[in-house]
């Protein structure tokens, strides 16, 4: 017999048995939900490989948390971090569109997909997504617009659409988020005013909404008034033009610590207050109002938002002209930026100006790339807590106080870049410097018996570049062995270095320059010298010898410009895979290029022109997948292209000029090298035709197939290259690497960053020039020297911003296209020695640029056009075209001979008056004008008693009076 109690027990075991049911089904369509998420995603980095369909327990998976009691998923986190990818390279993960699929993850409150490249807007189903309590979106490339059902998710505490490119307008919606603590909708491309209805949102604590792209406006900010939580406010970007009484409102937030008004047109706000409030009332902490176009006028608004809470000040990049003295008074201010102030301000005076509290609390004070004047005066000894000192780039000028190196507290001193001069005292020893730049300054550094400069022992870091060491090698140096950074480039230094020189730092060196002196001498192997991600440069030297072995953890190797000789089989030593440039051109370096190129992974410079390497390149240089620049320049290098090159598809510099290729012209480099910026294959054995699929290179902005044996037509596709039509403001050969410069004795790190700039040969205006940090700038088209056939495409003269065109030297024939003078950008125009026949177009009397023009040995004819360019050449540019005349050659056309011969003018032998014969009745139609009109003004003045006497007392006064 069953009881009543036994039926309960049933019914909660059964009760209990489908809630397991019902959670296990739950569970098991979120485990399909995710699934069904990474099938919609492009996922290259690996980062979903556990997220598999044998897997029970997708509790276990990378980025998913899931409640410990229930066993619900509640939190994707799918950054870099999240998964153990390192934060280098290029923002990129996941890739695709969100799926529907998340709206199965019914328990989900914490979603985030940052540092990923999610396409696409946010799809609707997330505003069904209730009990989501956190979304963090940020650095992914969300676009479209954010959609107004985002209100409805009013459980979130935490919304984060930061660093995307969503557009439109900030919908009002998201005033109805209450529940919000944190809001971040910075660096996106919205535009249009920020909704009154922020205003509810009287939970805030964080609001950012600055943005670096399209610009919101404030047409008022009551709304602000509300958010009485409010600890941190960026908007950054956005306009206040209109927002009048703004600093009312900010003063009105008592826990407001933060503030962020940069670049907000602060200066054309009419009424940035109503009336003054004391400034004790701020709370502000870090304030920072740079680029905003303020001139010291604004000091009278600044006083009630600094109080002595102010931690950090940034004026950067305004018009200020000095600063008041109640600066000077703020008593707990450590950091102040005035880098980029393009008002010219007296050093010293500004140091007296800050010299009451604040110059015993400052550490920091920021003034590079602005224009302070006057000399690094002993006002600076009263900044005793100072730590950091930066005015790099200024107009400094005399002596360097010695009262600097006393700054008990000093570790880093930047005065590069500025006119300093004078020797640097043996009282630099006193200081307690980590860090030194002096560089670019006219400082002479004494090293002798009698002066030594005797830093202290712990500096880490010494830039002395472009002073005054030589011409000994100062060996004062080597008492230091706390170096990591050293840098003492073009000192005029004629020595030899020291054995012992490079023993000194093992495994410690992080950068090394001794580039652009008259060094001589060996240089022994470097394998225990350098640390982890380590620079070296020691090229324009006169260094000889084998080029030493080296540790294979470098970042950038220079050895260029030296006489260094024998082989590179070394590279096959370097094995991690962390080096990304290597220069060794202008050497004596022979043998071949070896076959083991596939330990260089991160490789994006290789150049080793001007040598005297020979043979094929190897099939391994198609493993260097991040190479960018690829210079070959003037070897004895032969074959054919090897096909593997055309892996290396982030070439954008190829070079392989001056050496002994042949073949024909890949067409694999237009269908695969498509960034290519600069091709020269110039003064090689190449033939066949220039392949139509050069025409794909949209970004090139040089082409140099001169000196081969090409044969065919010029393509008419030319003007596909985009490039070439219009013209693209970034340099592109200039190359940066970073390498990060770690404090031993503080533990900190600061990141140094180099640059390596492309080089090429051009013929330009007749000549061979090299093109170094202007190589950008040029936009060229060379074919010269080869067996190119056929008429010019008239396609040719699309490319608008083309600065030079060389076809001479072809058998190219017909007339020049008429259309020629549009390219009115030209500089330099070559075309002789081939058979254009016909007239020169008249539209080349448009080219006001041309300042090199060549039109000689061809068959051309007729009159030269007038302009002021084309009769300025010298006659030799138009010789050998026999029916050519006219200025600037001393042939004269047939109708200037006629006119020589005729004393009067008649008709033509048409019957009608021709163009020449119409300019002569002017002239002689002008003359008779003038004539009447001469002796008409003087018969007046003959005639008229006071207008004669008027006249000539008005002139001898003019005379009188010159």
């Amino acid at each position: 017999m069953i009881t009543n109690t036994s039926l309960h027990t049933i019914h909660f075991v059964f009760v209990i048995f489908s809630l397991v049911i019902y959670a296990n089904g739950a569970i098991n369509k979120e485990k399909q939900a995710l699934l069904d998420f990474k099938a919609s995603l492009e996922d290259p980095f690996g980062q979903l490989s556990t997220w598999r369909p044998e897997d029970d327990d997708c509790c276990k998976w990378s980025g998913v948390t899931c409640n410990n009691q229930t066993g619900h998923v509640t939190k994707l986190q799918m950054t870099y971090a999240s998964f153990g990818v390192p934060l280098t390279g290029s923002l990129g993960g996941l890739r695709g569109q969100i799926s529907n699929s998340l709206l199965n993850l019914s328990y989900l409150n914490h979603l985030d997909l940052s540092f990923n490249v999610i396409n696409g807007t946010i799809p609707n189903f997330i505003g069904s997504m209730t009990q989501l309590r956190y979304l963090d979106l940020e650095d992914n490339d969300f676009h479209g617009t954010i959609p107004n059902f985002i209100g409805s998710m009013t459980q979130l505490t935490y919304l984060n659409l930061g660093y995307n490119s969503f557009n439109g307008t900030i919908p009002e919606s998201i005033g109805s988020l209450t529940k919000l603590n944190y809001l971040d909708l910075s660096n996106n491309r919205l535009h249009g005013t920020i909704p009154l209805e922020f205003g509810n949102l009287t939970n805030l604590r964080n609001l950012s909404l600055g943005t670096s792209h399209v610009r919101c406006t404030v047409e008022n900010l009551d709304w602000l008034s509300n958010l009485s939580h409010l600890q941190h406010l960026d908007m950054e970007g956005i306009s206040l033009a209109k927002a009048n009484h703004w600093i009312d409102f900010i003063l009105s937030l008592r826990k407001l610590s933060y503030v962020s008004l940069w670049g907000c047109d602060l200066s054309r706000v009419m009424y940035p207050y109503s009336s003054f409030v004391n400034s004790s009332s701020s709370s502000i902490g870090n304030l920072i109002l740079g680029s905003n176009n303020l001139s010291s006028s604004m000091y009278r608004w600044l006083f009630p938002l600094t109080s002595n809470r102010l931690l950090s000040l940034d004026l950067s990049y305004n018009k200020l002209d000095g600063i008041p003295k109640y600066l000077g008074n703020l008593c707990n201010l450590t950091s102040l930026a005035l880098h980029g102030n393009s008002a010219v301000v007296k050093f010293p005076d500004f140091l007296n100006n800050l010299s009451g509290c604040t110059s015993v609390t400052l550490r920091e004070l920021d003034a590079s790339g602005s224009q302070f004047t006057g000399s690094l005066s002993d006002e600076i000894q009263k900044f005793l807590s100072l730590q950091s000192l930066t005015l790099p780039d200024n107009h400094l000028t005399g002596t360097m106080s010695e009262k600097v190196w006393e700054l008990p507290n000093l570790q880093t001193l930047d005065v590069s870049s500025n006119s300093l001069r004078g020797v640097v005292s043996e009282n630099i020893g006193k200081s307690k410097l980590q860090k030194i730049d002096l560089s670019n300054n006219s400082l002479k550094v004494i090293h002798s018996k009698a002066h030594v400069l005797n830093l202290s022992y712990v500096v880490e870091y010494i830039d002395l570049s472009a002073c005054k060491l030589g011409p000994l090698f100062p060996k004062w140096i080597q008492t230091h062995k706390n170096l990591s950074h050293l840098d003492i480039a073009n000192n005029r230094i004629s020595d030899t270095i020291p054995e012992e020189f490079w023993n000194i730092w093992p495994s410690q060196l992080t950068y090394l320059n001794l580039s652009s002196n008259n060094i001589s001498g060996k240089v022994p192997d470097l394998l225990s010298n350098f640390h982890l991600y380590a620079v070296i440069d020691l090229s324009s030297n006169n260094l000889h010898g084998p080029i030493p072995n080296v540790p294979s953890t470098l970042v950038s190797l220079n050895l260029s410009k030296n006489k260094f000789y024998g082989g590179i089989s070394f590279l096959c030593q370097i094995v991690d895979g962390f080096l990304e440039f290597l220069d060794l051109s202008h050497n004596f370096i022979t043998g071949q290029l070896p076959d083991c190129l596939w330990h260089f992974k991160e490789l994006k410079v290789l150049n080793l022109g001007y040598n005297n390497l020979y043979g094929r390149l190897p099939a391994s240089i198609g493993y260097l997948a991040q190479l960018e620049v690829l210079n070959l320049y003037n070897n004895s290098f032969s074959g054919e292209l090897p096909l593997t090159l055309n892996n290396c598809k982030e070439l954008n510099f190829l070079n392989l000029g001056a050496n002994k290729f042949f073949g024909n012209v890949p067409v694999w480099i237009g269908e695969n090298l498509t960034g290519l910026y600069a091709l020269s294959l110039r003064s090689n054995n190449f033939i066949g035709p220039i392949p139509l699929q050069l025409c794909h290179l949209m970004n090139l902005q040089i082409l140099d197939l001169s000196m081969n044996n090409l044969n065919g037509t010029i393509p008419s596709c030319i003007n596909n290259i985009n490039a070439m039509v219009e013209r693209r403001l970034h340099v592109k050969n200039i190359h940066h690497y970073t390498v990060a410069y770690k404090s031993k004795s503080s533990f900190t790190s600061t990141e140094f960053t180099g640059t390596y700039v492309d080089n090429a040969m051009v013929e330009w205006e007749g000549n061979e020039i090299e093109f170094t940090s202007n190589l950008g700038l040029l936009i060229s088209i060379d074919l010269s020297s080869n067996n190119l056939t056929g008429q010019i495409p008239n396609e040719l003269t699309d490319l608008h911003d083309l600065l030079a065109v060389n076809l001479s030297r072809n058998a190219l024939l017909g007339e020049i296209p008429l259309k020629i003078g549009e390219m009115k950008t030209l500089l330099s125009l070559d075309l002789s020695r081939n058979k254009f026949s016909g007239r020169i177009p008249s539209s080349m009397s448009q080219m006001a640029l041309l300042n090199y023009l060549d039109m000689s040995h061809n068959n051309l004819s007729g009159r030269i056009p007038s302009s002021t360019q084309l009769q300025s050449f010298e006659p030799s540019r138009y010789t050998g075209n026999t029916e050519l005349c006219g200025p600037p050659i001393t042939k004269n056309c047939p109708e200037d001979e006629v006119l020589e011969v005729l004393p009067f003018v008649g008709e033509s032998e048409s019957g009608e008056e021709g163009t020449d014969e119409l300019q002569i009745w002017f002239y002689i139609g002008g003359g008779i004008g003038f004539a009447t009109g001469f002796w008409i003004a003087c018969g007046a003045l003959l005639l008229n008693h006071h207008g004669r006497h008027a006249f000539f007392h008005f002139v001898d006064r003019k005379i009188r009076f010159t």
